[in-house]
């Protein structure tokens, strides 16, 4: 197999209500490429959230007296800990300057995926404006998807990637948040290895991999490019419908040794 990940030129910096695949295919352009049946498309949680106007203005933000006593103990703005909590299932940990929550859709993750980097509205305070996930970035990914195969007729997966920390390590990694025209685990089990042994535990999570890979030619910094181009790995379509999208990736709470 040869992989290819191309980070796409020339995306501006992305404004609410942006259509974001006329920016894609315009940046394509830019550099005499294109899109091809079976190429995947990585996008950065944060164009995603920027298009779909998920700012919060924490001047608009009145902090309940759990999320004010919460702030306390972990020493952070209450007005943003509301934000988390409002984006959140629950608390799973927290100590001061730490506070790591279930997001509503399901994942672990610090301060609900909440932003305030490399964000900006006119009249807003610097420190007064967050950008949330997307509401259902798997939608979001299918609707990127699908406007793909209308205008141009083309069939590509769409992976919206996020930075997130891990149990086990150090540092961020780029995993998948939202999945669309691919199997986001690839399932192994009953299969065999070089010596004929039966897979027993065996998955692959291919769009975490391949979010990963994207996330480095994206860069972390001020870098501006949020959108990379694979081609080369030939994404398997979802077997039935419990397998599309994200869900597949989370691993079930009663299976989580962490919490």
């Amino acid at each position: 197999m040869q992989l290819s990940l191309v980070a796409v030129d020339k995306i501006p910096m992305v404004e609410p209500g942006d259509d974001l695949i006329d920016l894609i295919l315009a940046g394509l352009e830019s550099m005499e490429e294109d899109l091809r049946d079976g190429d995947v498309l990585v996008l950065a949680q944060k164009i995603v959230s920027k298009a779909e106007n998920r700012y919060v203005n924490l001047a608009d933000v009145e902090p309940s007296e759990a999320a004010m006593r919460l702030g306390e103990e972990v020493d952070k703005d209450p007005r943003k800990v509301q934000v988390i909590l409002d984006e959140s299932n629950e608390v799973v940990r927290k100590r001061p300057g730490v506070l790591i929550v279930e997001h509503r859709l399901g994942f672990v993750a610090a301060n609900a995926g909440i932003d305030q980097s490399n964000i900006y509205q006119a009249g807003v305070e610097g420190d007064d404006l967050c950008l949330l996930l997307p509401v259902d970035p798997d939608a979001s990914a299918q609707r990127l998807r699908q406007t793909i195969a209308d205008r141009c007729g083309i069939d590509v997966a769409v992976i919206i990637n996020d930075s997130i920390g891990r149990a086990w390590r150090m540092g961020t990694v780029g995993l998948a948040i939202g999945v669309a025209g691919m199997t986001s685990l690839e399932d192994y089990v009953g299969g065999h290895d070089i010596y004929g042994r039966e897979l027993i535990v065996t998955q692959v999570a291919a769009a975490d991999e391949l979010a990963a890979g994207a996330s480095l030619v994206m860069g972390q910094t001020t870098e501006k490019a949020p959108v990379v181009r694979v081609r080369g790995y030939a994404p398997k379509a979802p077997e039935s419908a419990d397998l599309q999208g994200v869900k597949p990736l989370l691993r079930p709470k009663a299976m989580d040794m962490f919490r």
